[in-house]
């Protein structure tokens, strides 16, 4: 599986564990960022990582900032991202069968190295059901995607 992964200054060193982690599971990492622990905007590492999805060069994605609300917020303004914040496995892996979460989003500041690693594999591991009732959720989240996209209206 192809993982982008990325993290503003409060998530780099967690971020820079996983990517080494993730290939160790034997999955190609595309690491969009940041490179150290100097201040950056975090909706610009949200962005790469919802675009590398969107554009096909990834299947999944890894957000890390300091809380994950922020990355999550901003993740999920790139059509057809489906970010979740998890700092629990069963989130993790429930957020992909149910609803297809195609991007796992943690807070550096609120969990620790060794959960981090434990939601990843979690993440990773899941697939969608594909169960009727789950495929016609999607679909009505697809198109509340597709309604509301574009200029802001009002």
């Amino acid at each position: 599986m192809r993982v982008a992964v990325a993290s503003d200054h409060a998530g780099f060193s967690m971020k820079e564990d996983l990517v080494d982690f993730i290939r160790t599971l034997g999955h190609h990492v595309l690491d969009m960022g940041t490179d150290s622990l100097e201040p950056v905007d975090y909706p610009d590492f949200a962005e790469a990582v919802g675009l590398a999805i969107s554009g096909g060069e990834a299947d999944r994605g890894i957000l890390v900032c300091g809380s994950g609300v922020g990355v999550s917020v901003a993740a999920n303004k790139i059509p057809g991202i489906r970010a979740g914040l998890c700092h629990d496995t069963y989130s993790a892996h429930q957020g992909v069968e149910h609803d297809d979460m195609n991007v796992l989003v943690m807070g550096a500041r609120v969990i620790g190295q060794e959960l981090s690693r434990e939601l990843v594999q979690t993440f990773l591991s899941a697939q969608f059901t594909s169960e009727e009732r789950h495929l016609r959720r999607l679909k009505k989240v697809e198109a509340m995607d597709a309604k509301y996209r574009g200029p802001k209206r009002g």
